[in-house]
């Protein structure tokens, strides 16, 4: 079989979706990759190349305004015009260089963010979709902290994703139209899950409790997915971490740090 993986977004992104294509090629399978442009060279070492380059710089996307003092007062439409820009940077042209990677494939696989264009291509493509969730991105009544009625949470999601939709809808709406496709009436996750999309949750169900009860094996939670690659403070790392009492982990993942004083600052008194 052939395989069209196509994600953006970080390392923290691309990562579990090359661990599944390298899966796929020590099974036989054939597949092409279409990752961030700076992140080309990092499927490729992993022995995925040659890869095409999918939309823009994901670091580089990273720093945009949105992004900066999230929790600075700003103007709500500014805030929303911010978001769907961000939301859809690169839309046109990373449908473009999906409809060529898959258009001998026999599956799309996509990451999280993007799939609503992912899920088009595969549509003119008359192919199935397959998608890695790296955190719960479906209705389920388990995702927060403080426990709300499961009645409120099933009436939240649906409002949650129209909202998501409304932002993305412009520049779904154009690709559709780029690729013959009737316009669409129902919002996007909608039409993923009805159509049958095979959704992996590629993080742990410890984290969640009860979500795999909840989904019964319609979203199987498989845990994260990486390649296994070495660094070289893995060995001094498990060493620090199995001494003395745990520690307690903050990360960041690629989101930049504007004040890396304030930061530790805070995780100190966090820990005091």
């Amino acid at each position: 079989m052939k395989f069209a993986v196509a994600v953006h977004g970080t390392r923290g992104d691309v990562e579990p979706c090359a661990a599944a294509a390298a899966e796929l090629v020590r099974r036989g399978h054939r597949v092409r990759m279409a990752v961030p442009p700076n992140l080309v060279s990092f499927v490729e070492s992993a022995g995925l190349g040659p890869a095409v380059p999918y939309g823009v710089d994901s670091q580089a996307q990273l720093e945009a305004d949105v992004f900066r003092e999230p929790f600075r007062v700003r103007h709500p439409l500014r805030v929303l015009r911010e978001t769907r820009d961000y939301m859809v940077q690169g839309w046109t042209e990373m449908s473009r260089t999906l409809v060529e990677l898959a258009a001998d494939a026999d599956l799309i696989l996509t990451g999280t963010t993007y799939q609503e264009l992912a899920a088009n291509v595969a549509e003119h493509h008359d192919i199935p979709l397959a998608a890695l969730h790296y955190f719960p991105f479906r209705a389920n009544t388990h995702v927060l902290p403080v426990k709300l009625p499961a009645l409120v949470l099933r009436s939240a999601w649906p409002v949650v994703e129209s909202l998501h939709w409304r932002v993305i809808r412009p520049a779904e709406d154009a690709q559709r139209r780029e690729l013959g496709l009737p316009k669409a009436r129902v919002r996007a996750i909608r039409r993923m899950v009805d159509g049958g999309a095979l959704e992996i949750q590629a993080y742990d169900p410890v984290f969640f409790p009860g979500l795999t009860q909840e989904w019964a094996g319609r979203r199987p939670l498989t845990g994260a997915l990486t390649l296994g690659l070495d660094t070289r403070t893995d060995a001094a790392t498990s060493s620090w971490i199995g001494e003395g009492s745990a520690p307690i982990y903050f990360g960041f993942g690629s989101m930049p740090v504007e004040s890396p004083a304030a930061a530790v600052a805070l995780i100190s008194n966090a820990c005091a």
